[in-house]
């Protein structure tokens, strides 16, 4: 396994600045964020250190020479919007923009594309699945032909008002998980699999162990974070209330990594396992989130090696 981290905390710097911090900092990879440019339209979203709207071969062989100037390799390209989103035209939007994403990859010897399924909260769950083909059999056609794997996060992005109740994200269970590999492997064999970070099943009460050993197969990508129950909030307002479950840093929540880790090694996942800092406590400046990193490293690695 390489460690790394996920590049949203660093919005602030260039790519090569991301790099060079990764190699101070004894990363061995980095996953880059490759949002479109414009404003952002919640937190960590919208930095753009790949920008593929209109990548050229020149951009393309710019950033595989940074790449080897520093040593540090990309573990994926990272863009996270919502792909079934009511709104027929932001839907089209995210899967165009998506797929620029995808076909960028290989130019620059990248191979995994993450990102989320996708959800219209408004909507059931059923109904949800029943529109995926319609918007994902194209997406995935276009992975397979370019050699590369879509890691889907399980985020069931259920944190605000306007998420609420459903979340906007649909892929976020093990149900959900089986339903969508067997649709997406009937066409594209081994083409979709989880971007893992068992963060988010830990509040959701699912057995992280146990995911790891049934999805094991389908692991192409893994992030580090952490989450904390905040008891006291969850006994004022129940599971189905907000504000009761905050990302940390790993080691700083309820995450039982020597368990996710022995999961992991079982599996003989061998990927990159990236950082993924979110904790609003080492968010005030660069140095904290740069701390934020180094802390998340020295944890990690006595379970790495």
């Amino acid at each position: 396994m390489q460690l790394g981290f996920v590049s949203a905390i660093l919005g602030d710097l260039k790519l090569e600045e991301v790099l060079a911090l990764a190699a101070d900092e004894g990363f061995a990879c980095v996953e880059l964020m490759c949002w479109p440019p414009g404003r952002a339209d919640r937190r960590y979203a919208g930095v753009a250190h790949l920008d593929v709207s209109d990548f050229t071969g020149d951009q393309a062989e710019h950033v595989r020479g940074l790449v080897e100037l520093h040593g540090v390799a990309i573990s994926g390209l990272g863009y996270y919007p919502n792909p079934l989103d009511a709104d027929p035209g932001h839907r089209a939007a995210v899967c165009e923009h998506l797929v620029k994403v995808i076909r960028a990859a290989p130019r620059v010897g990248v191979s995994v594309v993450n990102t989320f399924i996708g959800r219209d909260h408004t909507k059931t769950v059923a109904d949800n699945l029943a529109r995926v083909p319609e918007v994902w059999l194209p997406i995935v056609r276009e992975a397979r032909a370019a050699g590369v794997r879509i890691g889907i996060e399980h985020c069931p992005m259920l944190f605000s008002d306007d998420e609420w109740p459903g979340g906007k994200n649909v892929a976020c269970t093990p149900q959900t998980w089986r339903h969508l590999f067997a649709a997406f492997d009937a066409v594209a064999p081994g083409t979709v699999g989880l971007n893992f970070d068992p963060s988010h099943l830990v509040w959701q009460f699912v057995d992280c162990g146990r995911a790891v050993r049934e999805f094991g197969p389908h692991l192409v990508h893994v992030h580090a974070k952490d989450e904390r129950i905040d008891r006291d909030r969850l006994y004022q307002v129940g599971v189905t209330g907000q504000g009761w479950h905050v990302p940390k840093l790993p080691g700083l929540g309820d995450v039982a990594w020597g368990e996710f880790f022995a999961a992991l090694t079982d599996t003989g996942y061998k990927g990159p396992v990236c950082v993924e800092v979110e904790d609003r406590a080492y968010e005030g400046s660069l140095a904290e989130r740069t701390r934020a990193l180094r802390q998340s490293r020295k944890f990690l690695e006595q379970f790495m090696g």
